[in-house]
């Protein structure tokens, strides 16, 4: 171990990682803006459901877009190199900010960044091809730690294996759910909209999603395969992104492979790049070692020590919890399982108290379609929801409000059942992270991981 650590690398790998994530999420966050989600997902919302134990993150309203500008010059001085440290935790905190503000918006791709965006903050790289390298002589090095770059590595191998064991599910390998449901909605696509007529085509898509994340971490680490796997890693992920849309995940996954290439390979980027900005040999190639200070390395080690438990440990909190994952969704989110079933649902509401009072909720009233669809099917944002009304209807003369819900959910083409007891008062329930009692059993089994 001290050998290993003792080793160092090019720092071009992590340099061109650096450039492309920060250009990347630059242009991500235009998207968003020229889009008009900044005022779709969080400025018109009345309500919003906070993810537990982060209840401090409010929306901001107006000052969202101030919350994105810094969040987009953050992107793009990291990508330049440009007073690094400060922009890689502007990033990571504007970021993080804008994913927690309301659950209904969550996608993997948002928290991957923002763990990528953490981890980058200890890392040094800045130390080759930045401003801040050009401006302080001092830093220039391009040589770095080989743990630098191999922790990007083993952060994305843990991700795609996750993935992949996620899908080792009945449902996923012998009935191809949830792609029957999904892929022939797109048979009208050109060229390749008929082979999703075909049966046997989400069979295929299924089995070979699964073997392409439980293979790709190792293929790309292993030179002799890695230019096949990234071919793979280019066709799977512009497959995602031709038939879902999940936004910018499959081309920031198609960037991050490229941390798996050689250091000439990156080299080679930089020289051409290099080339073209006229910069010269001498800051390219300075022939100097970045190295870390014994109780700063120390320290950073150690953070990283604690950060891949977590990483490991985290997504199976779910075995902890009883009943069917895919149902009660308990330890379902932050665990790398990707697109893994079709929920449909829906929820009515009524709320009533012992003096005769009684309403049936129109949820259009409250919250807009997008947080309608994902509340109806998630049994933490029911409560939440239930929560909202409560609180609404004491406002307006119920005493002591009882909040009711018909809740009926279909799980991967099955018939609708009942997600929530309907007999439970969610007005009185509490999150927490124990099990939820009020969630139905599901009565039927997925077998699997």
């Amino acid at each position: 171990m001290r050998n290993y650590l003792r080793k160092t690398t090019s720092a071009a790998p992590l340099a061109v990682f650096r450039v492309l994530f920060g250009l990347m999420l630059f242009g991500s966050i235009v998207r968003f803006w020229s889009n008009g989600w900044i005022v779709d997902l969080y400025i018109t919302p009345h309500y919003f459901f906070p993810f537990y134990g982060f209840e401090f993150v409010k929306p901001l309203g107006e000052y969202t877009y101030v919350l994105f500008a810094i969040c987009g010059l953050s992107a793009l001085l990291v990508a330049i190199g440009l007073f690094y440290r400060v922009a890689m935790i502007s990033l990571f905190l504007s970021f993080t900010y804008i994913e927690l503000i309301d659950k209904s918006t969550y996608l993997n791709h948002y928290y991957f960044t923002s763990l990528v965006c953490l981890l980058l903050i200890f890392l040094p790289a800045h130390a080759y091809f930045s401003v801040d390298a050009y401006r302080r002589s001092g830093l220039l090095a391009d040589q770095i730690p080989a743990w630098c770059i191999d922790s990007l590595k083993l952060f994305v191998a843990l991700l795609y294996l996750f993935a992949g064991l996620a899908k080792l599910n009945s449902d996923w390998l012998l009935h191809a759910q949830p792609l029957r449901i999904w892929l022939p909605a797109h048979n009208d696509l050109p060229i390749i909209g008929f082979l999703f007529n075909y049966s046997w085509i989400p069979y295929l898509f299924s089995w070979f999603g699964c073997l392409y994340d439980l293979s790709i971490p190792f293929l790309l680490w292993n030179s002799p395969t890695r230019p096949w796997a990234y071919v793979a890693v280019v066709v799977f992920h512009g497959l995602t992104a031709l038939l879902f849309p999940i936004g910018m995940f499959p081309y920031i996954m198609m960037v991050t492979a490229l941390i798996f290439f050689s250091a000439s390979f990156h080299k080679e980027l930089i020289r051409q790049l290099g080339n073209w900005l006229s910069i010269p040999a001498s800051f390219l190639w300075p022939k100097r070692v970045y190295t870390y200070q014994p109780v700063i390395r120390n320290f950073v080690l150690g953070l990283f020590a604690i950060f891949f438990a977590i990483q490991i440990l985290f997504p199976l909190r779910y075995l902890v919890y009883p009943g069917e994952l895919f149902w009660t969704e308990q330890g379902y989110r932050f665990s790398w399982r990707v697109m893994l079933m079709e929920k449909t649902g829906y929820a009515q509401f009524t709320v009533k108290d012992k003096l005769g009072h009684q309403t049936i909720v129109n949820n259009a009233t409250f919250l807009t379609p997008l947080q309608e669809k994902m509340m109806s099917t998630q049994p933490d944002m029911l409560l939440q929801y239930a929560h909202i009304l409560r609180d609404y209807y004491t406002q307006r003369g119920f005493r002591n409000p009882e909040v009711y819900v018909d809740s009926y959910v279909a799980l991967n083409g099955r018939l609708g059942k009942p997600l929530i007891e309907p007999t439970t008062n969610l007005a009185n329930q509490q999150d927490s992270f124990t099990h939820k009692e009020w969630i139905t059993s599901f009565h039927d089994t997925i077998y699997g991981f």
